[in-house]
Parts: C-alpha cells; structure tokens; sequence
C-alpha cells in the first residue's frame, strides 16, 4: 500500500498572527514597568525641588533703647516753652497748650512744683507735672499725636498712729512726736468748728489720730487721710470720724453721725495769736484816739494764709487808706464777713466770686492803718457788728438715716484702734490696724 502521508507544516499565516501579540504584551510589559514607580513617589512641586537647604544667617543685634529721667523743680518764671522748648518747635507748643487747656493749662505751672521729662534715645517720651498732692498732669506723645491726661499720682500708704499732750501749742506737741507741722494743720482744721486753736487751747490737752503715710518711689511723700481723730480740749473730747455717706463727698462726723462741719469756722487762721479782742472801746495805737474795736485781731506773721469762715459770695474786695487790702463776704441772708489789712488776695479771689469754707481768700499784712502784719476780722449780723467767739453756727447735715447703721459699726472699729493704751512717746511707731470707712 502506498502511503503517501506528509505531516502539515506551520502555516506562515499563523506565524504572522503570533508576532504582532508577543510585541503588545511586550510594550505593556515595559509600560508597566515604567509607570509603577511614579504612583509610589513623593510628590514634590517643581518650586520644592529647586530649593535648597535653608542657611541660618547670624542676625544683627538690636539696638538698645536708652531711657532717661530728667526730674527738676519749677523755678519762678519758668513756662513750658522754657522746659519743652528742646523738644518741640514753637508751633507744636502751641497747639500742646491749646490741648491741655480744658484738662490743666499750662500758663498754671507754679514755682515749687515737682515734674519729670521722660526721654527715649533723647527723644520727648512723657512729661509729669504735679498739680497738687493728689494728681498729676501727663502729657506723652505717640506717632506725632500728643495725649493730655490727668490722673491720680500713685503713692503706696501706710496707717499710723500718733499721739501727744499740749504743753504750749498743738503746733510743737505734733513736731514733738517727730511728725510734721503739716498733720497740725490737718488736724487743726478737721476740728476748725469747735476749737480755736488760738484762744480754746490749754497746757494738757491731748490728741490721736490714725493717720495714712505717703510713700512715693520708696520715698516718703506726706500724708494721706486722717482717718479718725481725738482731741481733749479743757477736759472735753471731740472726735472725729471719716466717713462718705452715699454720693456725699467724704467728711468728719462724731461718733454719733452728727457732722463737724458748721456755718462758720471758729477762726480764719490756724495758728496765731490774738493782739486785740472784741470791745467797744480801745485805745488805737495809730490815731492815739479811743474808739470802738468790734473785731479780732490775729497777729500772724506776714504771708499767712486768711481762710473764709463759710461759704459765700465776696461782695466787695479792694484797698482803703484805713483797712488795706480787704474783703467782705456775704454768708446768707444774715451774717457778713470783713477781713483787713491783707499783704494781698488769693488768686482767683474777685468781687462777685463765689467762695468756700475755708478756702484761703489772701494773706496776712500790714496794710493800711497797721503797726504790724495782723488780721483785722469782723462779723455782721443783719447789718450789726458780733462777737465772732459767741456766734453759735449750726451743724450741717449728719449721716443719713439709710447709712447710720454701717457708720457707727465703722465709726466703732476705728474707736478700736485708738484705744489701745500705749505710752505716748512709742504709739507713733507702730502701724494700726484699721477700716477705711468709704
């Protein structure tokens, strides 16, 4: 048998269609490759991949800011153009006055006033005046804006108590302790209305107080409030309590809430000492005549600040060959007051002006009919010349129902603290436990 068998041979067809299949896979293959590491990479910007490293480069030091303190004193004459005159133009004083004038004018500066110009890198930075004891005039300057304040000077306090017995005035029993004549003053005028210091004081009299100490800068600065006093005069005690009953200002009242304040105080001075009393009759020692003298007459020395006996309007100011420098002032409907022979009148004091009590309204001289610096005082009532000694003035308006309970429980704390039986010479040096009654 004749087999003619020939196994089939791979067509070229197939082999055609096979290749173009094995170049795909091939091409996926290497695109695969290629494209897989970019999904695994960190994205980083193009502005990220063409910085580089960050170099820290020293920084230069900052200047130092040089502060200065100038502190000085008003001398007589001195204006703000005088003191500001090296920082500010004469235009920008100017307007600086026009500024402060609704808040303190500049034309007030007064001689013997602390104040302190603050300086940076000499640079105006703030400037400080004293207007009183209590407050003080700022004036500072930021981005060429000037700011004008008043404000409160900032003292820290300390309450104190102080003690002492009269042996001829209460002048030197208070610079006795080692305190200043100042607390006198201050305690003369809080008991004003019932003791003449000149005529009513007797050797053994006594007198406390607690009393607040300044301190400024570490330094002391005066006194603050009396917050309580005592005073024995002839065997009689009056004392006196701080307190501020509702929207009234604060003032003295006795242990009872009854006020200290009257309609007249006892004496227009402080301290002096009568020449001549009231009478109808006395020999005057310029005209060489007798004559009537319804007056007092305080011997003081020369300059001594004359102090309005009440509230009032000044009805006549002026000079007379006989009185001097005068005032007379209109109390109410029934009490006047003159005073005489003044060296010369407070400022401010105008016919027509409304004044306080004790306001000062001049001081002590010897003008007109006078041998001597003296006051010539004397009080009219409907017209007819009074003894001012026997004048009775009532009180003024005590705490107010609503607040007597709180005062006398305050009133009875400070009462506390005067009570404490030291000896007199040691009570100034210790600090008293007390209650501010506000």
């Amino acid at each position: 048998m004749n087999l003619d068998f020939h196994p089939p041979k791979s067509s070229s067809i197939n082999r055609r269609r096979s290749t173009p299949r094995l170049r795909l896979w091939f091409v996926l293959v290497i695109v695969t490759l290629l494209v897989t590491p970019l999904f695994f990479r960190p994205t980083v910007t193009s502005t990220e991949a063409n910085i580089s490293e960050p170099v820290t480069l020293p920084q230069p030091p900052v200047p130092e800011i040089r502060k200065e303190i100038i502190k000085g004193t008003i001398a007589q004459g001195d204006t703000a153009t005088a003191i500001l005159g090296d920082y500010f133009s004469a235009s920008e004083i100017y307007e600086l006055g026009k500024l402060c004038k609704s808040v303190f004018p500049l034309s007030r500066l007064s001689a013997g006033q602390a104040y302190r110009l603050c300086l940076s890198n000499d640079d105006f930075e703030r400037f400080e005046y004293d207007i009183n004891q209590d407050e003080q005039l700022i004036i500072s300057r930021e981005d060429d804006e000037f700011s004008v304040k008043k404000v409160p000077i900032p003292y820290t306090t300390e309450t104190v108590r102080v003690r002492g017995k009269i042996e001829s005035s209460l002048f030197e029993a208070v610079t006795s302790t080692g305190e200043s004549d100042v607390l006198a003053m201050n305690l003369a005028d809080i008991f004003a209305w019932d003791i003449d210091f000149i005529l009513d004081i007797r050797q053994g009299d006594s007198f406390q107080a607690l009393v607040e100490k300044r301190y400024r800068e570490g330094q002391p600065a005066g006194y603050g409030r009396i917050l309580a006093a005592e005073f024995t005069n002839r065997g009689e005690t009056f004392q006196a309590f701080l307190y501020r009953d509702g929207d009234r200002r604060a003032d003295y009242f006795d242990a009872e809430g009854q006020s200290l304040r009257k309609a007249f105080l006892k004496a227009p001075l402080s301290f002096s000492r009568i020449s001549s009393g009231f009478t109808m009759r006395r020999f005057h020692p310029i005209t060489k005549t007798w004559k009537s003298h319804p007056a007092i007459d305080y011997a003081a020395p020369r300059g001594t600040p004359i102090k309005s006996v009440g509230d009032g309007i000044i009805i006549k100011k002026g000079y007379t060959r006989g009185n001097g420098n005068y005032v007379k002032i209109r109390h109410n409907s029934s009490y006047e007051t003159l005073y005489l022979h003044m060296k010369g009148f407070a400022r401010g004091i105008a016919q027509g002006k409304r004044v306080a009590q004790g306001q000062t309204i001049g001081y002590v001289g010897s003008t007109g009919l006078a041998t001597g610096p003296h006051l010539c005082f004397r009080m009219r009532k409907n017209g007819a010349p009074v003894n001012p000694q026997r004048v009775k003035a009532p009180s003024v308006k005590p705490v107010s129902a609503q607040n007597m309970a709180d005062f006398k429980l305050k009133a009875a704390d400070l009462t506390a603290s005067l009570a404490d039986h030291l000896p007199v010479e040691t009570a100034k040096m210790r600090s008293a436990d007390t209650t501010v009654i506000e």
